[in-house]
């Protein structure tokens, strides 16, 4: 039995156990062997592990401390499997990375401010750079809960994210293969495929038979619409160039949103994005950062359905309420970002039992 220490946070909307890189590393096990075990994975309920049996909250961030010049941490995502014995490394989960400032000046890694510390976050899954500011009056780290964000029914401490020059992190290129719209002639529709903050398909609502602005329960409900929309991801994976067949594209990337006109003039466009095979109950953080540049780019799917200017950031509508982006300069680089909430729910050790690390054939 192995006893690792880690930090319960929420961030954003999702909730994940923090883990220092080097606690993670066990005998000769690989980093995938042991998250499936602690989390209890894979089982639909992950009832003998630390895992919450969702996609939203069956994730790891693994931290260190960077030598490298212009970053302080290095963070990598696991989005760690349910149903399946995979962790996919594919991209980064920017909900999550709200917890990584805080855990860094609580560790000791980056010294506090007077009154705000910046902490350059390198997210080593896609390369991205992240700028995360938070209040530290006085020099010591403010844990106050006095900021509400949708998707989280209580108050938070907050966290300024700004995303750095995020176009094309994982593919090269803002928008993959060099359009603005593409269509798909397997799914027969066309979508707009768009590379920041993570790889994210989005197509327009009215294609598949729906308003858009469904809760997440009706349109998991709809007959096929799942399946169909997960055909669009896979065959917009293999055009983005990130698997060779839509069978080896990831579960978690490409991102898909479906967009279509807001609801009322206090938002710019209404989204319902799918994670891990289901609609999420709110907007990835990475999500939120790709739509709002391909809303402000002219003809793209995400851009003909946007109310008004989006050059500055974007007002999303989601099924939780509107989440709110912003554009900005660091160094002469565009930032594109949001700010979250984040809280630490406990604090200790997780266990890892001895082999065997397979679920028993009864199971």
């Amino acid at each position: 039995m192995h006893e690792i220490p880690a930090t319960w946070m929420r961030g954003g909307t999702s909730k994940c156990w923090v883990f220092r890189r080097d606690d993670l590393r066990v005998g000769d096990l690989s980093v995938d062997e042991v998250l499936l075990r602690v989390y209890g994975s894979p089982d639909h309920r992950q009832v003998d592990g630390v895992g919450g049996g969702t996609s939203t909250t069956s994730k790891a961030v693994i931290l260190a401390p960077s030598a490298d010049a212009g970053v302080d941490v290095e963070y990598t995502f696991a989005q760690v499997g349910i149903e399946e014995a995979k962790v996919d490394w594919g991209s980064n989960c920017g909900n999550c990375s709200a917890v990584v400032a805080s855990f860094a000046i609580r560790e000791g890694w980056v010294p506090a401010g007077e009154d705000e510390t910046a902490v350059r976050v390198l997210n080593t899954n896609t390369g991205q750079l992240i700028v995360q500011r938070v209040p530290t009056p006085g020099g010591v780290l403010s844990e106050a809960a006095t900021d509400s964000i949708p998707g989280v029914p209580f108050p938070g401490s907050p966290v300024r994210m700004g995303f750095v020059d995020p176009a094309g992190r994982s593919t090269g290129r803002l928008f993959p293969t060099g359009d603005v719209r593409d269509h798909l002639p397997g799914a027969g529709v066309t979508v707009t495929l768009v590379d920041a903050g993570a790889p994210v398909v989005a197509v327009d609502a009215a294609d598949f038979g729906v308003r858009g602005d469904e809760g997440t329960d009706v349109l998991d409900a709809v007959p096929g619409l799942l399946a169909r929309l997960d055909v669009v991801r896979r065959e917009a994976g293999v055009l983005m160039g990130l698997a060779p067949e839509p069978a080896a594209v990831a579960r978690a990337v490409p991102k898909l949103a479906m967009v279509s006109a807001a609801g009322d003039e206090s938002e710019d466009l209404t989204v319902r994005m799918l994670s891990m095979g289901r609609f999420h109950p709110a907007v990835p953080v990475t999500g939120s950062v790709a739509l709002t540049l391909a809303a402000a780019t002219p003809g793209t799917v995400v851009q003909r359905v946007v109310t008004g200017d989006a050059s500055a950031g974007l007002r999303i509508g989601t099924p939780a309420g509107p989440v709110t982006t912003f554009v900005e300069d660091h160094d002469g680089a565009p930032v594109v970002g949001v700010v979250r909430t984040y809280r630490r729910l406990a604090h200790g050790t997780v266990l890892l039992p001895d082999p065997p690390l397979l679920p028993s054939a009864s199971a």
